[in-house]
């Protein structure tokens, strides 16, 4: 089962205990996949299509617990791909309530933003990518659930797809309060894991990366000063060196692999890390300047 399928199945299993919460709810869920129709004589008919039986079944049981009204059930199965269709049709006075609801109360707006994300919302792996949406027909609905969701100090966007706008977030730790809002506290767990991993994957990588960076240039560095130490030695030998940078060079030339805290521990006149420094790129000029007085190429060029 897919990520999305999994919030879905937990959120379907939630009933609020408030009946305006459950009011809230099911007016998400008709505002996504259902139609509203007034006759003159005050009578409210709500027809709904799914085909997501976890869609249907969570629309039925709100209807049943807010309302009490019996249902006018039709399923279908298409032939072709193998799909089933979900139809219900409800008609009443009191209907007008679902039509006309006005969600205000931090619960209701939770339940809210749960009934639009089980009716029309998507989620993608965790492990892959983070993009959380709920997908609109209109832009109005759109703007009515982006700000919704929003309300809770979020920053959900919209853009639009084909013939529909996409309410959506990016960023891993708002699908995480988000997933808190609507209550999908398995999900939300599982989604935290897989963070966690990523993060710690992460940062191993890039400890290894700076490492291997730091080993790299460590190495190109001990490389170019073995070259220069050689040039000077087999130009105008070591003793032509003052004996500071003899006895760096010596050791240079003894320990090519160490780095320079350690070559100035080895060295017979121990030195710190910056003077074992300072001292190694007076060998590099010194050998810079013989090169040039041997008239030939800077090992720069």
């Amino acid at each position: 089962m897919s990520f999305s399928g999994k919030i879905k199945e937990e959120l379907a299993e939630h009933v609020a205990k408030a009946r305006h919460c459950n009011l809230a709810e099911l007016t998400a869920i008709l505002h996504m996949c259902g139609e509203f129709e007034d006759d003159k004589n005050g009578i409210c008919t709500i027809r709904f299509r799914s085909e997501n039986y976890l869609v249907a079944r969570k629309c039925f049981t709100l209807m049943s617990k807010t309302f009490n009204i019996e249902a006018d059930i039709v399923v279908r199965k298409n032939m072709t791909n193998g799909s089933t269709s979900y139809f219900m049709r409800w008609a009443g006075e009191e209907l007008l309530a679902v039509k006309n609801a006005l969600v205000q109360a931090v619960c209701c707006k939770r339940a809210y933003i749960r009934g639009a994300f089980i009716a029309a919302g998507s989620m993608s792996d965790p492990s892959k990518s983070y993009h959380f949406e709920i997908v609109c027909g209109e832009l109005a609905q759109a703007e009515y659930v982006r700000d919704m969701i929003n309300s809770f100090d979020l920053d959900a966007k919209i853009v639009t797809r084909k013939k529909t706008f996409v309410v959506y977030l990016k960023e891993g730790s708002q699908i995480v309060d988000v997933l808190n809002i609507m209550e999908a506290h398995i999900a939300l767990m599982e989604l935290e894991n897989v963070r966690i991993l990523k993060e710690m994957r992460n940062s191993v990588n890039r400890k290894v990366n700076c490492e291997t960076a730091n080993i790299n240039k460590t190495v190109s560095a001990a490389v170019r000063q073995m070259e220069d130490i050689v040039y000077v030695r087999d130009t105008v030998g070591l003793d032509y060196l003052p004996e500071g940078l003899r006895d760096v060079a010596l050791t240079r030339l003894a320990y090519p692999e160490a780095a320079l805290k350690e070559l100035g521990q080895l060295m017979a006149n121990p030195l710190g890390k910056s003077g074992v420094n300072h001292r190694l790129r007076k060998l590099s000029e010194i050998a810079q300047q013989l090169r040039e007085q041997q008239g030939g190429a800077s090992r720069y060029d």
